[in-house]
């Protein structure tokens, strides 16, 4: 990989966005290899934790890939969006370690993880209007993330605004600090994330993210499906029976 740092333990993935001297800006060459990544996890990564180097997440989207993209440059927008689409739709839970600047491509990161912890001094926006363009891949995530009436004032606006307004927003669930704390919050987070099944919660993920679009009736009933096959699965069972012998289950790390 020439744009990610890759280190995986304990069921764990680490990925962290390494192009500094761009503050992480998001090149078609990052797109590919998250994609790559993403595509070629096994079942023993349970949690995916996305940070960037050098002290910032990401800065949005490489413009020098934009001023030379030519009539790919529709190509490479969607690209992105696809990548959104592959994060979001994981099984693994995706963590997100928020730093810095966290604009446009790095807001809509931020957008479809599971659980985002920030510093108080990271700077979000988007602020592609401000350049003339529009945030056409991030748009949709940011509604569903924050709701209609928060994305409308800050893509209209391209406003900055730090941690602890994203946590009101809804955007982050955890806002520390200082370093030391970002990282034991991270530890934290893993840990309660590793006691839970990891076929149980790609399951209820995926009934979570159907939620919000498929209408009621068939969702409770594929939902009743999905129930009943847990119950009756590995995971159901050893579950079960550490419940019963007052153990830890197998999968607890």
């Amino acid at each position: 990989m020439n744009t990610l740092l890759l280190e995986a333990h304990n069921g764990v993935l680490l990925i962290t966005l390494n192009r500094p001297q761009s503050r992480n800006a998001m090149s078609l060459e990052m797109v590919n290899e998250l994609r790559t990544v993403l595509a070629q996890l096994d079942s023993q990564v349970r949690a995916v934790v996305i940070s960037g180097a050098g002290g910032h997440f990401c800065a949005g989207a490489d413009v020098k890939d934009l001023v030379s993209a030519g009539d790919q440059l529709q190509a490479l927008n969607r690209a992105f969006g696809t990548l959104l689409q592959e994060v979001q739709a994981t099984p693994r839970v995706v963590i997100v370690v928020l730093q810095g600047a966290v604009l446009g491509g790095g807001f809509g990161l931020a957008c479809v993880s599971d659980i985002a912890i920030a510093d108080h001094q990271a700077q979000f926006g988007l602020p592609e209007t401000s350049l003339g363009v529009l945030p056409a891949q991030i748009a949709p995530f940011v509604v569903k993330r924050i709701g209609l009436t928060q994305a409308r004032r800050l893509a209209l606006t391209a406003a900055r605004f730090d941690g602890v307004q994203a946590q009101r927003l809804g955007l982050v669930h955890f806002v520390e600090r200082d370093p030391q704390a970002l990282a034991e919050r991270v530890d934290e987070v893993l840990g309660q994330v590793l006691q839970c099944a990891p076929g149980a919660n790609a399951r209820t993920k995926a009934l979570l993210l159907a939620s919000v679009e498929q209408p009621l009736e068939p969702l409770l009933n594929q939902a009743a499906q999905w129930f009943a096959e847990a119950v009756a699965s590995a995971e159901g069972i050893e579950g079960t029976q550490a419940f019963v012998h007052k153990r830890k289950p197998g999968w607890c790390k």
